[in-house]
């Protein structure tokens, strides 16, 4: 049986979670510059993946998976330098890196899924 809504992927629920996390972890940070790019690329992995569920092809959908791979390694990236800036701890920080490897690699079979099955 085929997926009826977004909110029923794996991918779109541990997204979500991701976003709360970084909402979270970084709800006190005084670099409100560091802190809005954080979480607007959290909050957009889980974005990408409704707005691309929504759309009429597969192919569009797909192309909506990989802006998400590029947020979900924007907040990665992120969240490597939050600790050299000395703005999370680096046990949380491995926690949410793991986390961003765990989204990336449900996107990245959701992809391939998509091109053995069209």
């Amino acid at each position: 049986m085929a997926v009826q809504k977004f909110e029923d992927l794996i991918v779109w629920q541990r997204a979500q979670e991701l976003a709360l996390l970084i909402y979270q972890d970084f709800e006190r940070c005084n670099d409100f510059a560091f802190r809005d790019q954080i979480r607007r690329a959290a909050v957009s992995v889980s974005n990408n993946i409704a707005e691309g569920f929504e759309r009429s092809s597969n192919a569009d959908f797909s192309k909506f998976l990989f802006y998400s791979l590029g947020s979900n390694s924007e907040v990665r990236s992120m969240i490597y330098l939050s600790v050299k800036l000395n703005l999370l701890a680096k046990g949380r920080a491995d926690k949410i890196i793991e986390m961003t490897n765990e989204v990336s690699k449900l996107l990245y079979g959701l992809i391939k899924s998509m091109k053995t099955n069209p």
